[in-house]
């Protein structure tokens, strides 16, 4: 694609990467057809290529954003399947999010929008204020119907009916091991702490059990990634800062693991985000670190691995619920069916799409993809709050395709999917974690029990 930035344009760093990332665009088109958001609304300006026009029109004449400009771009789910499509290597993610940053710099939004914003940057990255705003809506669900807006509807929904009290396991502390073979950071992100707390706790007796020495850092907290999308880049850089400083402070690590795929998105993106900074060196790093769960675990947890317990997963599951687990599924050496979600950030945007299902596999279960495994649940991060008719129609895709399969159980890589497809999947779904644990000696995931009552926190020391 041709571009017609001026040199003094260029001097911005920013407006220099997009200038390439414009200039690699052939126009082809592939990347329509695995955009989530044209195959539901069908307009040309709602699929990445649509956008890159528009992207590019207003960057080189460096425009105030129209209202018909800013709609696209929000409705982008920054899903980043067309990455994985597009022949010419086009950095998409990089695009969008200069694209996003210059819009909250020059564009007004109607005062509404500007409330649900900010609402959100003060409260999701927050796990305290995040349970408080959860409660409340919680209590609030009952008169969903009465409120005018469906953007503060779908907040609503998305309370989950039981709130996990507070893990310990998510302090500042180290999680020794006898014979460390690896020293990691564990991320205890934000709005996992508040929703799901079985998450981290599973990774933690996983990842110990397993020879790995877990260290929470003191200092670290929300990725950034919640406000990064909302194009409110001072916010998301002060967050990502936080914890490059937090993790740096560690001294030696092996890995700095993440378990919810859309901040190790993020994460592994340090690098380039402060390439012109002062922490250039140490994000450049703790980028290097960045590893999904899954990837540490094939290195700690081979086929051959005497710690792995087949039966666990193939037979000896006795404790399991026959209401909510077919009674064919505990007979003896038959694996449980597994409907393995891809979250996006992770197959699309850290291109890892086999090791969650090799490890399963490993572990015994049976695990079965859905149909356009691909395109996205529309979960993306604040996406289904915000773009809530386009996401409930992704939504409905998603768990029609993972329904087909008749499972035992959906297993999942990122907290958002799973509140996205959870109450509607028709089959528990867990952390991949989750199961990687229980196959391994650990408790069977509280999800896969009959009376869900509020988990007890299990202390790990």
């Amino acid at each position: 694609m041709q571009t017609t930035f001026t040199p003094t344009q260029l001097r911005d760093p920013a407006t220099a990467r997009s200038n390439q990332i414009l200039r690699a665009c052939v126009h082809c088109g592939f990347c329509t057809a695995t955009c989530p958001t044209y195959q539901v609304l069908g307009d040309e300006l709602d699929s990445p290529r649509g956008r890159i026009y528009l992207i590019k029109d207003m960057l080189e004449n460096e425009r105030v954003p129209d209202a018909t400009t800013v709609k696209h771009i929000d409705r982008c789910l920054s899903c980043l399947a067309c990455m994985t499509t597009c022949p010419s290597g086009v950095h998409y993610m990089h695009l969008v999010d200069h694209a996003r940053a210059y819009i909250n710099a020059n564009y007004k939004r109607p005062l509404s929008d500007r409330a649900l914003r900010w609402v959100l940057a003060r409260v999701l990255p927050y796990p305290g204020r995040f349970r408080l705003a959860l409660l409340g809506a919680k209590i609030a669900r009952p008169f969903a119907r009465f409120m005018p807006d469906p953007r503060l509807r779908a907040m609503l929904r998305m309370a989950p009916d039981v709130i996990p009290p507070v893990s310990r396991n998510d302090d500042p502390q180290t999680f020794a091991v006898a014979e460390p073979r690896m020293r990691v950071a564990l991320m205890t992100g934000c709005a996992q702490r508040a929703l799901n707390t079985d998450i981290n706790d599973a990774t933690i007796r996983l990842l110990t059990r397993l020879g790995a020495e877990v260290v929470i850092a003191d200092g670290q907290g929300c990725c950034g990634a919640l406000t990064h999308h909302m194009g409110k880049e001072d916010e998301s850089h002060a967050s990502a800062a936080r914890n490059i400083r937090a993790w740096t402070a560690l001294g030696d690590l092996d890995a700095i693991i993440v378990n919810t795929s859309g901040c190790g998105t993020t994460v592994k993106d340090y690098g380039h985000m402060f390439r012109n900074d002062a922490l250039a060196e140490d994000a450049a790093r703790v980028s290097a670190l960045a590893r999904d769960v899954s990837e540490v675990l094939l290195d700690l947890l081979p086929a051959d691995s005497p710690h792995l317990d087949l039966n666990v997963a193939k037979g000896a599951i006795a404790g399991t619920d026959a209401a909510r687990l077919p009674a064919q599924s505990t007979a003896a050496g038959t694996g449980l069916r597994v409907a393995y979600h891809a979250a996006c950030s992770l197959q699309h945007g850290q291109q890892i799409k086999a090791a969650p299902k090799t490890l399963l596999k490993r572990a015994g279960f049976t695990v079965l993809e859905p149909a356009d495994s691909h395109l996205c649940c529309g979960s993306a991060g604040t996406y289904n709050l915000m773009q809530p008719e386009i996401a409930g129609q992704l939504k409905q895709r998603k768990v029609a395709t993972l329904s087909a399969l008749q499972p035992d159980i959906v297993a999942a890589g990122n907290i958002g999917c799973m509140m996205q497809i959870g109450t509607a999947a028709g089959a528990p779904i867990v952390h991949t974690v989750e199961l990687l644990d229980w196959a391994t000696g650990g408790p069977q995931p509280p999800a896969l029990l009959r009376d869900p009552a509020t988990p007890v926190v299990p202390k790990l020391r």
